[in-house]
């Protein structure tokens, strides 16, 4: 995939696909100006909506109440699994300076809390500063020999893999073939399906879609749910597909952590991120 491959067209603040069409993504995060929003089929893992998905819904009713164009970092506690259906998203600009607004969130449904959330957001265009790097992207095969992520995960249905394009390294994938490393690291390239161009708010779902890297451990399977997820964005993705990487650290007393990078197509670090979940306990 290249540049020319991925348009940044938008329309009325929408970004538009491949196809013409407003994107799905931009179409599955929608929210009104009252804050009601709703979570659709087909942005979950067997019934669950992704975590990401959610986060990059409340951070665009953030973002609105913000009146900044770009999520500078966003942490989300997760209360209560979320279900398709009408949603309510209630913001609160909490201070508003020179740089940065910071806003505070909750999400709920029928009344019950679901995600507890608090960011600070921005404006990333043209941003000039020292930078130092002390690693680089991850050394991936092109996109293309790469292998998409299966809808079908042991028992899980990952519906998710219909609308995003996540390209895993096969030096990763022992785990799909019983034949776990050992090494807790996970790593691929992620593209929209229908060619929606990736920006910053795109970057809080990014990060939470990839298969968790301690599938790589030798540990009992079963569901690993995110107690809290944080992303800090770094800059305004460039065009083309992001290169991503994911790796757990600890693993002890019932909890993980993992810890994400995103590189886009120059090669540029354009999010960062981690989260605690929670290990099947023995």
């Amino acid at each position: 995939m290249t540049a020319k491959d991925t348009p940044a067209h938008s329309q009325k603040g929408k970004r538009i696909g491949l196809n013409g069409h407003v994107s799905e993504f931009d179409d599955a995060t929608q929210v009104a100006p009252d804050g009601s929003a709703m979570i659709l089929n087909g942005w979950d893992i067997s019934g669950n909506a992704n975590g990401g998905y959610l986060m990059a819904m409340a951070g665009r009713a953030m973002r609105n109440a913000s009146g900044r164009p770009d999520p500078i970092s966003v942490t989300a506690h997760y209360l209560a699994p979320g279900k398709p259906g009408p949603v309510q998203i209630d913001s609160t600009v909490v201070k508003s300076g020179r740089r940065f607004a910071t806003v505070s969130a909750q999400m709920h449904a029928g009344g019950k809390p679901m995600m507890q959330l608090v960011g600070a957001f921005g404006d990333l265009a043209d941003v000039k500063s020292y930078e130092h790097n002390a690693s680089g992207p991850p050394d991936l095969p092109p996109f293309g020999e790469c292998r998409p992520r299966d809808r079908e995960q042991g028992d899980a249905d990952v519906a998710l893999s219909d609308r995003i394009d996540v390209r895993l390294d096969p030096a990763h994938l022992g785990w799909a073939r019983g034949e776990r490393s050992g090494d807790a690291v996970m790593s691929g390239w992620f593209a929209f399906r229908d060619g929606r161009p990736l920006d910053t708010l795109a970057l809080l779902m990014v990060c939470d879609v990839f298969p968790p890297a301690v599938f790589n451990l030798d540990m009992p399977p079963g569901w690993v749910p995110t107690v809290e997820y944080t992303v800090h964005v770094r800059a305004v993705p460039a065009p083309g597909p992001l290169m991503c990487t994911f790796r757990t650290h600890f693993v002890g007393s019932g909890f993980l952590n993992e810890d994400g990078e995103v590189w886009d197509s120059t090669g540029r670090l354009v999010a960062q991120s981690r989260q605690l979940g929670l290990t099947p306990l023995l």
